[in-house]
């Protein structure tokens, strides 16, 4: 099902289904799995050309040199720009902490005070994924297997995946917007 909040299209899912990330038993596997590099708008292309610099100090030595040979980002296969790869799976952006959890190099050196900017949009919501529908957006919950951890967990705590993520849908969208979902959430469920 979907519902309507002003130019974005919502699946219920966001409502109904349950998500908290839980790092210890996915080790961060969203960053290093897939086809593709992380989305970006080429706004977020040219931020993270900007601060690339400051971000380098974080990074791992395959991912700066990846970094270094084709630049930030690349075309994906629907020609949008995605954060470049090292060996075709990992972004080159992610480091590995000592308990060997990924972690995005862009947030440490955003936590370290380096920038003023956290990290791509579309890492800060997933699971939710964004296709721009031309006068309009939709918002889905994209179901990936190395999520069960964070679905049972979500479970468990009984946390929908739209209040995991209520500080990227604000960083997004703005308060309004995460209010009127909470109106959403109260009419599903009478």
């Amino acid at each position: 099902m979907l519902v309507q909040i002003d130019d974005k299209i919502l699946s219920t899912e966001l409502f109904e289904r349950k998500f908290v990330c839980d790092l210890n038993a996915c080790k961060g596997a969203c960053c290093v799995e897939g086809d593709a590099g992380a989305p970006l708008t080429m706004e977020e292309v040219d931020i993270l050309e900007e601060i690339y610099e400051d971000v380098k100090p974080f990074m791992r030595p395959e991912g700066i040199a990846a970094v270094d040979e084709e630049g930030v980002f690349y075309m994906d296969m629907t020609n949008e720009p995605a954060t470049t790869l090292v060996n075709g799976a990992e972004c080159a952006f992610v480091y590995f902490d000592a308990q060997g959890i990924t972690k995005c190099a862009i947030e440490k050196a955003y936590l370290e005070g380096k920038t003023t900017w956290k990290k791509p949009i579309s890492c800060h919501l997933y699971p939710i994924r964004v296709k721009d529908l031309g006068d309009s957006i939709a918002l889905n919950y994209d179901e990936w297997p190395i999520c069960k951890p964070a679905c049972a967990c979500g479970e468990e705590l009984n946390v929908p995946v739209f209040r995991f993520l209520k500080e990227p849908l604000i960083r997004a969208y703005g308060e309004e917007f995460y209010n009127d979902m909470l109106q959403v959430e109260k009419e599903l469920k009478s």
